[in-house]
């Protein structure tokens, strides 16, 4: 099997050798070589004295003033000066060119943060970077997980703190507003209380299909219970529901706002003592941390 000589002293150690080979191909000069790799003259000439002893090749012999390449040097330097660009660019700093850059990123979000995070980012993105693709799937399981072993590269919704390997950042903190459909009786007896928001009928946003959610809590805690008459999968059909009827249904408000417009449905607080607010992170793994291109997408998430 061909084994090129000189590639194998990249992996003995033997970069600073081939780097004073490529300067003295470059300047045909000891002095002018030295002075671009920052060594004296009596190291660049050892150098040289290593490199002919490992390649069997006198590589650059004189000629009047100068130093020029055997037929041997010759043929490597366009070789070695690609490697060593190569190298370079393999070790140097990480760039990312997001109008010409291609990359799919996987986002493991709840359908709350792709419309209050990624809807808001879309059309800017698509303007800015539009050969990235963004696969979004929902949580299934520990989103952790997924950013540890590399199904997903980033992770949004409201998710309890991180263990420490994954990196957790809040966006904002969100808070809950009510939907009703306009005329709904309960708008006759201005700002809802307690009591009687308990006393509505309920549609509640299950993805589990379990119909309890943390303003229940809020409620068994003053000793009270609201009917949830109708629980759905998803934000998305929740307005339409409410719309045709007397149920409301109590939204994280960035969903609230971008749902009730599209439909034509009144916001209205909930309850002071159900007003809880909650942050929404951002997740990813810290292998990520200095990879330009996933920075890139983090500026642009924590942008809006």
């Amino acid at each position: 099997m061909y084994r090129c000589t000189w590639c194998i002293m990249l992996l003995d150690g033997q970069l600073d050798d081939l780097l004073v080979l490529q300067a003295l191909l470059d300047t045909s000069s000891v002095k002018d070589a030295a002075g671009r790799v920052g060594l004296s003259p009596s190291a660049v000439s050892h150098a040289l004295g290593r490199l002919r002893e490992r390649l069997g090749d006198p590589l650059l012999v004189r000629a009047g003033q100068r130093l020029v390449p055997t037929p041997r040097a010759e043929r490597m330097r366009p070789r070695l000066g690609a490697a060593l660009e190569a190298l370079a660019r393999a070790v140097g700093e990480d760039r990312f060119a997001p109008a010409t850059a291609e990359r799919a990123f996987r986002i493991v979000c709840t359908d709350h943060a792709e419309l209050g995070v990624l809807q808001p980012l879309g059309t800017a993105l698509l303007r800015a970077a539009p050969g990235i693709t963004l696969h979004s799937e929902v949580p299934r399981g520990d989103a952790s997980a997924r950013l540890r072993d590399g199904r997903a590269d980033l992770a949004l919704g409201a998710f309890s703190p991180a263990p420490a390997d994954i990196r957790s950042e809040v966006l904002f903190e969100e808070h809950f507003v009510t939907l009703l459909r306009p005329g709904h009786p309960a708008l006759d007896d201005g700002p809802l209380d307690v009591v009687r928001y308990a006393g509505l009928q309920h549609l509640l946003v299950a993805p589990g299909g379990r119909p309890r959610g943390a303003l229940d809590d809020r409620l068994e805690a003053l000793g009270l219970q609201r009917r949830v008459v109708r629980t759905v999968a998803t934000f998305l059909v929740a307005p339409f529901l409410v719309a045709d009827s007397d149920v409301v249904v109590t939204l994280p408000s960035r969903v609230a706002a971008a749902l009730a417009d599209r439909v034509g449905l009144v916001q209205r607080a909930p309850p002071p003592e159900l007003d809880g607010r909650f942050p929404v992170r951002m997740l990813w793994h810290r292998r990520d941390d200095e990879d330009a291109a996933h920075r890139w997408l983090r500026a642009r998430v924590r942008a809006g």
